[in-house]
């Protein structure tokens, strides 16, 4: 099967099977919805030439009055591990943020609002790491999302997986935003 073949039968937003939420506007300076991840949003850590692992710029707006906090995520559910791949989960994000510059994912996180704090993602490090989809592997659809909460806080710490943060949110969505870019290694 060609990789476009093969993703275009694997194209189910990983929303899907989520409770329906309204969206709102996300936009970038950095990444366009529908176009492949630039070079700087790839991964130096996993050897992508050219990867800088430097997180977009996001900015958002339209999401409900009663928001409280947003999550920030990017998520890979093509990655050939069975669970998709975590690459970046910044939480409780205040709802008086309407933005986060490029390279706020370091893993410093002095870009970051707030107490806002970053979850360590698949790859065990508590910063952006970039898109990196294995030669052969075909297109991945990397979800860039924001999700608009009705409380202030998770309540939960930088030992939390991404996966345990969706359960523990998903009674608290209220609205999500998501960008999508198709990815292919080395532009197969």
């Amino acid at each position: 099967m060609s990789p476009s073949a093969a993703h275009a039968l694997s194209t189910a937003s990983p929303y899907t099977y989520l409770p329906k939420v309204p969206s709102f506007h996300l936009s970038s300076e950095t990444i366009t919805d529908g176009q492949p991840l630039p070079p700087a949003q790839l991964s130096k850590l996993f050897g992508v030439p050219g990867g800088e692992d430097s997180s977009p710029q996001l900015s958002w707006s339209g999401f409900p009055a009663e928001t409280k906090s947003f999550v920030v995520s990017m998520y890979d559910p093509q990655a050939p591990t069975g669970s998709g791949f975590w690459h970046w989960v910044v939480v409780d994000i205040p709802a008086s943020t309407t933005s986060l510059p490029a390279g706020a994912g370091a893993a410093d996180g002095t870009l970051l609002p707030g107490d806002s704090f970053q979850l360590a993602g698949d790859a065990g490090a508590h910063q952006y790491v970039g898109g990196a989809p294995p030669a052969g592997s075909g297109i991945h659809d990397y979800y860039i999302t924001v999700t608009a909460l009705d409380i202030d806080k998770s309540g939960l710490d930088e030992s939390a997986s991404a996966a345990y943060l969706g359960f523990a949110i998903g009674a608290h969505t209220i609205a999500r935003a998501s960008i999508v870019c198709p990815t292919a290694a080395g532009g197969e």
